[in-house]
């Protein structure tokens, strides 16, 4: 790769790491090519990106950044996972794939909204709710109330419709 290649590579990544709301180095070893497609696409299909990048390049890169620290103790070959806008669904996409993967993949480090967290909690961050569960449940939570109202103002007028009914049946 040429220098101003990296330079352009490093321009890009840290870019893209400073408006990360989530990473996470993951370690990764005898991983075949059809593996390694299906987890770009899986990825890629939850808005996550995925890259395999140099340690030093991902140093430079991270200068800067709220991923600075998370990058100094990587070793060996890594990629690293970055997320935008939800933390909780690439930590979701990550355990997926660790299963999937099984001891071909082990998270290194991890970096969510500038604290640095280990594998345990991303663990602990995936088994949560994501952002469109919170939205579900914050709607239900604001609905409730005037629900309950309409049913409470509909079971009066319920009450005389069936009364009526049964008067009328029965005089008739």
């Amino acid at each position: 790769m040429q220098r101003n290649e990296k330079q352009d590579l490093i321009g890009a990544l840290h870019e893209k790491m400073s408006k990360a709301a989530i990473a996470i180095a993951v370690g990764y070893k005898n991983i075949d090519a059809a593996a390694t497609v299906k987890l770009r696409k899986t990825f890629r299909e939850n808005k996550v990106d995925y890259k395999v990048v140099k340690n030093t390049l991902a140093r430079l890169a991270a200068k800067g950044t709220p991923l600075e620290k998370f990058t100094e103790g990587l070793d060996g070959p890594n990629a690293i996972i970055l997320g935008y806008d939800d933390v909780v669904a690439p930590a979701k996409v990550l355990r997926d794939v660790l299963k999937e993967q099984g001891e071909k993949m082990t998270v290194k480090a991890g970096v969510v909204q500038g604290n640095l967290v280990d594998a345990k909690g991303l663990a602990a961050l995936a088994d949560m709710p994501g952002l469109p569960e919170l939205r579900g449940i914050l709607v239900g939570m604001i609905a409730a109330p005037a629900t309950r109202l309409v049913r409470l103002l509909n079971t009066p007028g319920g009450q005389l419709a069936r009364v009526l009914k049964a008067k009328s049946e029965k005089a008739a």
